[in-house]
């Protein structure tokens, strides 16, 4: 079996959002704006906390591949690359987690 990836998945969102197929998921999405698209995102993010919370491993499992996919339509719609974002990922792995917040401006 072939390894898929994010990569694979954002160039699949990327080349839906600008196609013309009316029957297209993403198309519609994406067309209806980056707030209905976050609105998703956050709707699928409560979905599979609550699956996690449950201990439900297949619902966990399903929510969490909802969740990557509304992730990068947000990210499509809000012209963020992937690249940019696991480079954010890449920079922080150098230091923990603690030392990374605390690195940031505070309010």
């Amino acid at each position: 079996m072939t390894k898929f990836t994010l990569d694979d998945l954002d160039a699949i969102i990327a080349a839906r959002a600008k196609s013309s197929d009316e029957a297209s998921y993403t198309r519609k999405l994406v067309g209806k704006g980056v707030a209905k698209c976050a609105q998703k995102l956050g709707e699928e993010a409560v979905e599979a906390a609550i699956a996690a919370v449950r201990q439900d491993r297949k619902e966990l499992t399903a929510e969490a591949a909802d969740l990557l996919y509304h992730l990068l339509v947000v990210l499509n719609v809000s012209d963020v690359r992937l690249a940019d974002v696991m480079s954010e990922l890449a920079s922080r792995t150098g230091q923990t987690g603690l030392e990374e917040k605390a690195s940031r401006p505070q309010d």
